[in-house]
């Protein structure tokens, strides 16, 4: 059972369980991927993350991609001279002791672009560039089905989508929460998301801490209320746009997840 654990971050920002990590802007939800997969804009001054027992934030942003992390960025970089297949098949080699024959690669790398939907000559075409909203955050999709990650943390994946394409990306996370062990963080604000994917498990995040956790009924009810319920309730000061987060724990797992509320 894949788990990775959170103790006590703090992060300094320079200028077959699904989790819906929720909550308002600026307080925390894409920090918390980015410090995790390893972006060197955001600085981890304590604190601690391992996966697998493996010190996480001792290894370099590909060692962590080896170990089985995926982030599905929010804004996926264009890549210019770099052709999908280039960049996916050193990704994917990258992990094997051998690499894959070409003819295996080629032939699930064209049945993945056919079930997200994509253009056939996807492959061929330099990373991200000249794609649309929609396309880039597709491609990310065709990425963590190729790499096969342990945990995938999908940062706002469903924003730039219409109503066809966020069905299309839906299924194919799906099938592969069915078809391999993966556990998902994903961060959204959108409820119709939520229902295409049936997370197990809803978190809010306010200024860096976990402060509600629950099941799938959480999103429906932010959905709507919104976040006042939570002032109110549990006499929480929500603000946005903070530089500053500080998490206290959450362990998620292929099969049991635990989760510490910030005191």
């Amino acid at each position: 059972m894949a788990q990775l654990e959170i103790k006590d971050l703090h992060v300094s920002v320079e200028n077959k369980e699904i989790h819906a990590l929720m909550g308002p802007n600026g307080n925390g939800k894409s920090t918390l991927l980015a410090a995790i997969m390893g972006n060197p804009k955001y600085t981890v001054t304590s604190g601690s993350i391992t996966f697998e027992g493996r010190d996480v934030l001792s290894m370099s942003v590909d060692e962590r991609s080896r170990a089985g992390l995926f982030l599905g960025m929010q804004y996926p970089q264009e890549i210019a001279g770099v052709t999908n297949s280039d960049f996916l098949r050193a990704a994917i080699n990258a992990r094997l002791d051998k690499p894959m024959p070409l003819f295996k690669f080629i032939k699930e790398m064209e049945s993945t672009i056919k079930k997200l939907q994509m253009k056939p000559d996807l492959a061929h075409r330099f990373l991200n560039e000249g794609f649309s909203g929609g396309e880039k955050k597709r491609n990310e999709i065709v990425q963590m089905s190729m790499l096969k990650p342990h945990i995938s943390m999908l940062d706002e994946i469903d924003s730039g989508l219409d109503v066809d394409a966020l069905k299309i990306v839906a299924d194919a996370i799906n099938d592969l929460q069915k078809n391999q062990e993966m556990s998902l963080i994903i961060v959204s604000h959108y409820a119709r998301f939520y229902q295409l994917l049936k997370p197990t498990h809803a978190h809010v995040l306010v200024d860096g801490r976990i402060v509600v956790s629950s099941d799938a009924s959480l999103v429906e009810r932010i959905d709507r209320e919104g976040y006042d319920w939570i002032e109110k309730e549990l006499g929480i000061h929500i603000e946005e746009e903070k530089e500053t987060i500080k998490t206290t724990v959450t362990s998620l797992g292929n099969c049991a997840a635990k989760v510490r509320k910030g005191e």
